[in-house]
């Protein structure tokens, strides 16, 4: 019962971190933000193999997704100081764009409620943006909006990290189940993965008898 509570956990989780993480993949590349757009991607990778792990029952690829999680938050942590110009910080500097393009954010420049101006472009023939006039009022920051979406992706992250732990440690007690009934002779464990347990518990795939013995039940501890 934790286990599938906790899959189901984690499945919706990373679900979710899925969809946040496209719509600020789409954002990223409306603001020209080439080393976001490289995060970003790498992000979407590992979730989409987490995902893969949690079903199909791979803890390789859930303690990847879970390294990554910590990587991810001191990620968007960087980027909260980065908009809010903290430790040195500046968010006019070029750093997020490879000076490729004058470009800060598509939050910066069409945020509703601020005045902007047209600036010419720099780089590889970007087409012209729009940028905030110098001494504007918004209701908002784009910053802040910048930073609000990384304080959620910091939230999603230690959340998905608790709980790829927990299916991490699950999915290992499942396998040391596996381990101790197979090298006791029963052949037939407690993890049943995929649907094997109809095979296992309606007798289906019977393994060839052991030195004369009793055919024994195929099933995911039986592979073992």
């Amino acid at each position: 019962m934790g286990s599938c509570s906790g899959r189901c956990a984690l499945i919706v989780l990373c679900t979710f971190q899925l969809v946040t993480a496209l719509e600020r993949q789409v954002f990223d590349f409306l603001g020209y933000q080439w080393v976001p757009i490289l995060a970003n991607f790498a992000h979407i990778v590992v979730i989409i193999l987490g995902l893969f792990g949690t079903i199909q029952y791979r803890p390789r690829y859930v303690v990847m997704y879970t390294v990554w999680a910590a990587i991810w938050v001191t990620w968007n942590i960087f980027i909260i100081c980065f908009y809010l110009e903290v430790g040195g910080l500046s968010q006019d500097s070029e750093l997020l764009t490879f000076s490729l393009s004058q470009h800060r954010s598509w939050w910066h420049e069409h945020w509703p409620g601020c005045l902007h101006e047209e600036v010419p472009a720099a780089g590889l023939g970007v087409p012209h943006g729009q940028a905030l006039v110098s001494g504007a009022i918004c209701a908002l920051e784009p910053s802040s909006v910048e930073a609000l979406h990384s304080g959620l992706q910091i939230l999603i992250a230690l959340l998905g990290f608790v709980c790829g732990c927990y299916v991490v440690s699950v999915f290992t007690e499942e396998e040391d189940s596996c381990e101790y009934g197979a090298s006791a002779g029963s052949g037939v464990g407690d993890c049943y993965r995929g649907g094997n347990s109809e095979s296992v518990l309606s007798g289906q795939g019977e393994r060839p008898p052991l030195l004369g013995g009793t055919p024994r039940p195929a099933g995911p501890c039986s592979q073992l």
